[in-house]
């Protein structure tokens, strides 16, 4: 509280801030106005059993919730069509609150993995919608408290912070709350005042960013001219799941370059506003990289010509680019190569080398998702399957040898949160040596030898379950209902998804649909059951068979929303997304009808993928496995 007071120069003008922890509660927090209220949680915190994880989630929700009571409470949205100027922007200062009260959190770079790499995957979908949104039924509300709001609605904030600098964003601040407090604030207002203190074109620049939907992809050529460097740089609106060259949409958008003689600042900083601008760098040699947007700050893909892509490479193993870039650079190719913008070998090319020297927390963290991306890609792949989890073994073995099992005396915090994280895709990635000192130090834990630290929980409940029988399902069942703490419990249902007997699936979704579990809990549990191909099968057995049961259960919250994407989003044909897309039209119900559209689209991605790109991946990981083969007996 003190440091908003301080930041925002306006004081907090209650007596009294409460925050109170409710054991049933579907929303993560809510900011009511001197009493937030919370999920146990997103608050309670056991010194003893907490992770590290959950306490900076924690962090983050409260510095949320906090934030409100300036921005969403002293000054209200006009209208729900405004809900992200409530939640963006929350969502943005959190990371600025946590970064001055835990600076060993790093969380500015998290905050990449968080918000701008999750806005992107959603914003790139044909389904998404605007920042701004019109809500004509109140139906239509809880489907935008989504992943545009918030974290696309953070990413262009972050964005136009940079854009305009922190002092002058600062007075922006300070002048809309001061002008709106006790009253209700449209998005335009907000533009006004940052526009009036930076004296910079913020409202014509921002407006393309909340009025319509989606993205620009960024594709940049270059060409050397002596001691000098061409680069062509062209925009046009990113899907990832379908062609949008027609697509005449058109971003102000801001452009930073870095190169070799300083990958920390940025070189060149200008607005793109059409469709193609020729920029010209001076004084750079043949053969030196040209980075575009250092600090991943601007909200849009960058697709590098293959040349300009092999000069940045050696910057990325000396890690001479700073995390940020490396994370960018990674997440780019991917998203290239799962549209069909790249070849499908470039991502696992550019993993294979970051593999070799990567040693950033949340470098690795976007690895990891893409490794679960792919795996749960390849549960309809059998050609892919085995050898792409031998293949991610292999990359994530030197990092695993690095860290070890046990933590290290005054480690990085992120160090921390990276070895739980790796421990957990080992085990996703079947790693036997991994599964098997995991059930080692769980007998010891369960018979009270050595208590597990709770940072390696998850992981290794996980991995006692993968092969579980019935007996140590029901064992996990009684610790489940014995625990005093939600977040033991958190951990105990969500490792459930990894078992593979569909008997014991099938245990696990009734376990998740009783009154044991929380219903607030439910929709994870199953999501996370749609793990395997035959958790994807009988969850939407379940959803499908017990739809009114579903409904009545979860109807009118958001869980509806989310059960049915996290269930529809994991199918990877094209039948099964018609099956889905028929049952919903079958059974449509109000405030669904876009989750229904993005999980369906989602799937429908993910076929295309993969009957795009199978052949040639199984080809190539076939290739790379005999060539580490070979390496390890040479």
């Amino acid at each position: 509280m003190p440091y908003y007071t301080d930041y925002f120069e306006v004081k907090y003008p209650l007596p009294k801030i409460d925050l109170i922890a409710i054991a049933d509660f579907a929303a993560g927090a809510m900011e009511n106005w001197g009493l937030v209220t919370y999920r146990e949680l997103c608050l309670l915190v056991d010194p003893d059993n907490t992770t590290t994880d959950r306490k900076q989630k924690i962090a983050l929700t409260v510095g949320h919730e906090l934030a409100h009571q300036w921005f969403g409470n002293l000054v209200t949205m006009e209208w729900w069509t405004h809900l992200w100027l409530n939640e963006g922007y929350a969502t943005f200062v959190e990371s600025m609150c946590v970064n001055h009260m835990f600076p060993e959190y790093d969380i500015w770079t998290q905050f990449v993995t968080k918000s701008v790499v999750v806005g992107l995957q959603d914003d790139a979908l044909k389904n998404s919608h605007a920042i701004e949104v019109p809500i004509c039924h109140p139906s239509e509300i809880d489907e935008i408290f989504d992943e545009i709001s918030y974290n696309k609605g953070a990413s262009i904030i972050r964005m136009l912070h940079k854009f305009i600098g922190d002092e002058d964003f600062r007075k922006g601040m300070k002048l809309y709350l001061t002008k709106h407090e006790y009253a209700n604030a449209e998005t335009e207002d907000l533009w006004a005042a940052l526009q009036h203190s930076s004296e910079k074109p913020v409202k014509e620049v921002m407006s393309t960013w909340t009025n319509k939907m989606g993205f620009p992809v960024i594709t940049v050529s270059s060409k050397q001219i002596g001691n000098s460097r061409e680069l062509t740089l062209s925009q046009k609106r990113f899907c990832a799941s379908a062609d949008m060259k027609d697509d005449p949409s058109m971003w102000m958008v801001p452009i930073s370059l870095s190169t070799s003689a300083d990958p920390t600042k940025a070189s060149h900083n200008f607005v793109l506003s059409d469709p193609t601008q020729i920029v010209t760098i001076d004084n750079i040699n043949d053969g030196d990289f040209v980075k575009v947007n250092p600090g991943t700050f601007g909200f849009y893909r960058t697709c590098y010509s293959i040349e300009m892509l092999d000069q940045l490479v050696p910057a990325i193993t000396s890690k001479q680019l700073p995390p940020l870039d490396r994370l960018g650079i990674l997440d780019d190719v991917f998203s290239m190569v799962q549209a069909g913008h790249m070849a499908p070998t470039e991502g696992l090319k550019l993993m294979s080398t970051y593999s070799e020297c990567e040693d950033d927390y949340t470098v690795w963290k976007n690895m990891c998702s893409w490794i679960t991306k792919l795996n749960s890609l390849f549960n309809y792949a059998d050609e892919c399957k085995k050898p792409f989890l031998a293949y991610a073994r292999s990359v994530l073995r030197k990092i695993s040898e690095k860290l070890g099992w046990d933590a290290i005396e005054k480690e990085s915090h992120t160090d921390t949160l990276l070895r739980a994280r790796i421990i957990e895709s080992l085990v996703e990635c079947e790693d036997e040596k991994t599964i098997k000192e995991a059930k080692t130090r769980y007998e010891a834990h369960r018979n009270g030898t050595k208590i597990l630290p709770a940072d390696l929980r998850l992981p290794v409940y996980r991995a006692v379950l993968t092969d579980a029988d019935a007996s140590i399902f029901q064992e996990m069942v009684e610790m489940y209902r014995s625990a005093d703490l939600h977040e033991e419990q958190h951990r105990i249902s969500f490792a459930m998804g990894y078992m593979k007997d569909p008997e014991l699936l099938q245990k696990a979704i009734d376990f998740a649909m009783s009154d044991d579990v929380r219903k607030q809990d439910t929709v994870y549990v199953i999501s996370f059951i749609a793990f395997s191909l035959e958790g994807i099968n009988l969850a939407w057995a379940h959803l499908t068979k017990h739809w009114q049961t579903c409904l009545d259960k979860f109807g009118g919250t958001w869980l509806i929303t989310k059960l049915v994407r996290k269930v529809t989003e994991k199918f990877a044909t094209v039948e099964a997304a018609d099956e889905a897309d028929k049952f919903f039209a079958e059974n449509p119900i109000s405030g669904v009808k876009r989750n229904v559209r993005l999980g369906v689209e989602t799937a429908r991605l993910n076929a295309a993928w993969l009957n795009r790109d199978r052949a040639t991946i199984a080809e190539w990981l076939s290739e790379e496995l005999a060539r580490i083969a070979n390496r390890a007996t040479n």
